[in-house]
């Protein structure tokens, strides 16, 4: 069952920036990642008088490094 938010778990919330470009290069760095991004959703309107469709997207995020 899904809930609501509060402003303060909102608030809690936090990104982190990915590294810069350079910071990834080959140049004497052989750390290597893989990394593979997916976003799906899917919604459906009958196209009936009324209707309304939801939709829940879902993210995931795989990183590989060696």
């Amino acid at each position: 069952m899904r809930r609501e938010l509060t402003i303060a778990e909102l608030e809690a919330e936090r990104t982190d920036l990915l590294p810069a470009r350079e910071t990834l290069s080959f140049g004497g760095n052989n750390n290597w990642a893989t990394i593979v991004a997916s976003n799906s959703s899917l919604a459906l309107n009958a196209a009936s008088l009324f209707a309304s469709a939801n939709s829940a997207a879902v993210q995931t995020i795989v990183v590989n490094q060696g």
